[in-house]
């Protein structure tokens, strides 16, 4: 089973996306996670985001494409959880393609429906609450850092929404109910 997750930053894709890695033994390609391998990994592709990297310069689309190809080619007993990729209306369709090429299919994607109020709200405790705990907060963890990020979203990947709407893969869950809430209402979307 290959899902896409989408929501805004804080939402707790991650969290759930981690959870299924756990209990359904899927993949998470996570596309910061993948560059961060890749640069290290001394590999043809790993010195291509190494030298864009050190330059200060953005990924492109078809290096991310890449990274994501070779991972499909290894496979996954469980499938695959696209964490952070698609981002642009372009990159659905690089994905789409590069599935049919794989020979796989995207068999759900899951929405994670949040008020940005509660998430800003989120995102400042959870600063306050590294702080009190004695640690750093992450630089990106205050409001109107989360601001930001929730525009960009708006502007790049909301769109995704209507993408997937219309091809009749796109399920929304509450994604501001308990933790366990969200699994479960994930793993019935999933289990459908």
């Amino acid at each position: 089973m290959n899902i896409i997750i989408l929501g805004p930053p804080g939402a707790g894709k991650g969290t759930q996306a981690q959870h299924l890695v756990e209990t359904r033994n899927m993949v998470q390609l996570s596309t910061g996670d993948m560059l961060r391998a890749a640069r290290t990994s001394g590999t043809e592709m790993g010195k291509i985001v190494a030298d864009v990297m050190d330059r200060g310069e953005l990924v492109t689309d078809e290096i991310v494409i890449g990274l994501i190809r070779e991972q499909l080619e290894k496979g996954s007993e469980g499938g695959f959880i696209f964490d952070g990729f698609p981002r642009t209306l372009a990159q659905a369709d690089a994905l789409a393609e590069l599935l049919e090429e794989s020979g796989n299919t995207l068999d759900s994607v899951v929405a994670l429906d949040v008020d940005d109020e509660v998430l800003v709200q989120r995102v400042v405790n959870r600063a306050k609450e590294a702080v009190a705990a004695g640690n750093e907060a992450r630089a990106d963890d205050n409001e109107d850092s989360m601001r930001t990020r929730l525009m960009e979203y708006y502007k790049k990947t909301s769109p995704l929404m209507g993408y997937y709407h219309a091809k009749g893969n796109l399920k929304s869950i509450d994604g501001l109910a308990s933790i366990e809430d969200v699994r479960t209402s994930l793993a019935a979307v999933l289990d459908a």
